[in-house]
């Protein structure tokens, strides 16, 4: 599929996605005769992974690192037990920072609600300050 479909379907700027393939993060998997960028599903997948990671505040760099584990888990034929389990608790070394990072964020949605629910009573007819 060409760029448009996929910033569509990921929900990404146009811009964003060149800049991925510009870092080498998500490579388009072919080029069509006119040099267009094209992308497979397993290309929209690494987007996909990314575009979760973003708001977690990951840097591109432990996206990379991400995506080169999952990859080389994903051919683990060539891997010993050794190997494999390193890979392994990279990734989980990723779930628990997200995980971290998503405790943090509920935190601050609360703090955020709590404001908005201040703000609200301040517009009800009838209240008063104390």
């Amino acid at each position: 599929m060409q760029i448009g479909e996929v910033a569509a379907r990921t929900e990404l700027s146009l811009r964003t996605i060149r800049h991925y393939d510009e870092t080498g993060l998500v490579v388009p998997s072919a080029r069509s005769p006119g040099g267009f960028r094209l992308y497979t599903e397993a290309d929209v997948d690494r987007l996909m992974v990314i575009r979760r990671m973003k708001p977690l505040g990951f840097t591109l760099d432990q996206m990379r690192d991400l995506l080169d584990a999952t990859d080389r888990l994903d051919a683990d034929g060539e891997l010993n037990a050794e190997g494999h389990e390193a890979l392994l608790e990279r990734i989980r070394g990723y779930e628990r920072d997200a995980a971290e990072q998503i405790d943090r964020l509920r935190v601050q949605l609360g703090r955020a609600e709590d404001f908005a629910a201040t703000l609200r009573t301040r517009l009800t007819p009838g209240t008063t300050r104390s």
